[in-house]
């Protein structure tokens, strides 16, 4: 594969007085700088209402590089340095009008910076305004490309159900090609995401068995062990389904579901997942009733400290019904997991901060050996972890040393940690970089964004018509609603607990 080239450009960034850019972005475009991989002549623009000059936007960013940056013990000479190539305007976001001050400003840059007219607009901005700043840039002839190329990148939610995703997507379409849009998902930015690729398509050892011939099911899991925290007023509209499963949850299912792709190339790499998102077996009532569990955390003591429930946040409704857990059965109707069980699970105030996929895989025909009981499943596990810890471990079975033939369950990891040379960019200095080139690989396109809403979308009309259908509590600091358990209907099968540790696996260790 050819090495792509990074053009000069400038990204200009909606919402640049906000948190997103003061924690993430800029402290990733600065890591980017640390790699050399930002072109000979680049520029950011922070745009918002704020009133920032330069210079104090300059100095509010030197702050967030120094706590948030991968790359730490940094010369004040080497922070100024990359801080100059930092500018800032103060518009009013929302009136059309004052995007001809950006237009003038960029054409500015464009001669001090040599940025050579091609632009990223990151709308790090609430989602109200992603209909209008793209509307207000083109109106300004900014969507254009010539010689120079004009692209846009949007942060979730990429709308709150299956309509309002159609009716955004058909607004940026009247004014940007799909190849201009990148809609971003920083859980397919970390490296062990992209790792699922070469796991499954550079080793020849598990494509023979990547299928319902010897896959009895798969198990994906996000935890998070913080509450809403001062999201409350947010998340109360959002929940648990929106805020996880539409966008990450189901980007995971494609990566392990995906049949290999013709080339690691964009378009057969998205075509791939669009075909994932296609054949979701749509759920019944029934189906919706029995497969699918949503719960809220109630206050608990956790380590002797108390734990607030959700309904005690801070701007969450004391009568609310949001869910805050939710487990879910799901089945893709094709020939090579015709049958088999994914079952997804994510959720808040759980014991750990945990994200991993676990392949698990079906038990030899015939029991031979008399086997240890622990608390681990019985079977043959790929565990895929995406954080923390990150890394791959096989679960596999070995002879106890000693007469007879005692078994028992080991692992065989391996940790990125070990790659001690190695360095691991964050998920947001990934994702620039690969839209700075034009790669849109790791970004979610048009169609497959509407597949996964009408996956959703039956689901969320079935609560909203069943105000009554079971919310239930689980105490904060638990692994969730105790009835998830029974999603998996085979005997002596439950979840994967994991620790924030990979290979100490199979207890309640967080607790």
């Amino acid at each position: 594969m050819k090495p792509k080239i990074i053009k000069d450009q400038a990204l200009i960034i909606f919402g640049a007085s906000g948190d997103l850019t003061y924690r993430k972005l800029v402290p990733a475009i600065f890591d980017l700088h640390k790699q050399n991989s930002l072109p000979k002549n680049f520029a950011v623009l922070g745009v918002a209402r704020s009133p920032f000059t330069d210079d104090s936007f300059r100095e509010k960013m030197k702050d967030g590089i120094k706590q948030f940056a991968t790359a730490k013990d940094v010369s004040d000479e080497e922070l100024n340095t990359f801080c100059q190539k930092l500018h800032y305007l103060s518009i009013n976001t929302d009136d059309g009008k004052e995007y001809s001050k950006l237009k003038d400003r960029l054409d500015l840059l464009d001669k001090e910076e040599n940025t050579a007219g091609n632009y990223i607009f990151y709308l790090s901005t609430p989602p109200a305004l992603y209909p209008l700043i793209p509307k207000f840039l083109a109106e300004q002839g900014l969507n254009k490309e010539d010689d120079n190329f004009r692209r846009i990148i949007i942060e979730k939610p990429f709308g709150t159900d299956l309509k309002s995703a159609i009716s955004l997507n058909t607004s940026l379409r009247e004014d940007y090609d799909e190849e201009q849009i990148y809609r971003i998902d920083h859980y397919l930015g970390k490296e062990t995401v992209q790792n699922m690729l070469v796991t499954r398509f550079a080793n020849g050892i598990y494509e023979p068995l990547w299928n319902r011939n010897y896959i009895h099911h798969v198990e994906i899991t996000a935890a998070e062990s913080i509450g809403v925290e001062n999201r409350g007023g947010y998340y109360d509209h959002s929940g648990a389904l929106r805020d996880m499963v539409q966008n990450h949850l189901l980007q995971l299912v494609a990566l392990v579901a995906m049949e290999p792709p013709m080339s690691i190339d964009s378009v057969s790499i998205r075509n791939e997942k669009l075909k994932v998102f296609q054949a979701f077996r749509p759920m019944s009532n029934d189906d919706l009733f029995k497969n699918v569990i949503r719960g809220q955390y109630t206050a608990a003591n956790i380590k002797g400290k108390y734990a607030k429930g959700y309904r005690e946040e801070k701007d969450v409704d004391k009568d609310s019904r949001t869910e805050t857990y939710v487990a879910m059965k799901l089945f893709i109707d094709n020939w090579r997991w015709g049958d088999v069980p994914f079952y997804i699970r994510t959720g808040k105030r759980l014991p750990t901060r945990v994200s991993e996929v676990v392949i698990h895989f079906k038990p030899a025909p015939q029991r031979l050996f008399p086997e240890t009981t622990d608390l681990n499943n019985d079977d043959n596990q790929l565990v895929i972890r995406i954080q923390p810890d990150e890394g791959i471990l096989l679960k596999t079975k070995m002879k106890v040393p000693g007469s007879g033939y005692q078994v028992k369950n080991v692992n065989m990891d391996f940790h990125y940690s070990q790659l001690q040379d190695t360095y691991l960019p964050e998920a947001y200095e990934r994702l620039l970089l690969d839209c700075m080139v034009g790669d849109s690989t790791l970004y979610i396109r048009g169609d497959a964004l509407e597949a996964t809403w009408k996956f959703v979308q039956p689901l969320l009309d079935f609560w909203e018509k069943n105000p009554d259908a079971p919310l239930h509590g689980y105490p904060a600091g638990s692994w969730g609603p105790n009835c998830a358990d029974d999603l998996i209907e085979e005997k002596n099968l439950t979840w994967r607990y994991p620790c924030k540790n990979l290979s100490d696996d199979g207890i309640y260790c967080e607790l």
